[in-house]
């Protein structure tokens, strides 16, 4: 399958699950959110795999670079945690929450929903900020972005953009086609949420 057929099967897959496990938590009393960032780790840092989604427009808002952890790969990421320290990106179903700023300038904090896979994002600062080592320029001279300490980083030009289409109770899904991911990110926690929902 050419890499274009790929990408978009693996986009399609990825909302797919986001989206089923998302109502699953809305239905179980969160509120509905009228956007949904989706990260596809699979993809290398080099490609734009962060995309920005209206809900109730179904459109595209963004499509954009974003880094992951560098304990998870260095081009592609590979490895990933809920562990503090690991500095590994974290996969699964996220709810964005309030925006501030910090050291890395106008940020926003993430609650992660599934257990066991992201739910220490809060006490891990997994938060979504602007970043120097993510942009051409960097990509031009080390072959790859810079990686984070876990945090799905942006570009410092539009992530000011980003934290205000997300601020407030948003969806993030941070997704990988590999099957071992698959089984413990929204596949399994979807069945999970269920259960629990009865």
């Amino acid at each position: 399958m050419p890499p274009k057929a790929t990408l978009l099967v693996n986009l399609e897959s990825a909302i797919q699950q986001c989206l089923q496990t998302a109502k699953i938590v809305e239905n179980r009393g969160a509120g509905a959110a009228s956007r949904l960032a989706v990260i596809d780790y699979s993809q290398p840092s080099s490609a734009r795999r962060l995309w920005i989604f209206d809900l109730q427009g179904r459109r595209l808002l963004l499509r954009d670079l974003v880094a992951h952890g560098r304990g998870s790969g260095e081009d592609v990421a590979a490895l990933f945690s809920n562990e503090p320290g690991s500095h590994q990106s974290s996969l699964g179903l996220f709810r964005t929450a309030e925006s501030y700023s910090g050291k890395h300038g106008y940020s926003l904090r993430m609650d992660g929903l599934e257990p066991g896979l992201n739910d220490r994002a809060r006490e891990r600062a997994i938060v979504i900020h602007g970043a120097d080592y993510v942009s051409s320029g960097w990509l031009q001279a080390h072959g790859r972005l810079g990686r984070s300490l876990g945090c799905p980083a942006v570009r410092q030009e539009v992530a000011r953009t980003v934290v205000d289409q997300l601020v407030g109770g948003q969806f993030l899904f941070a997704w990988h086609s590999d099957p071992r991911w698959l089984d413990a990110s929204a596949l399994s926690s979807c069945r999970q949420l269920a259960a629990g929902a009865r």
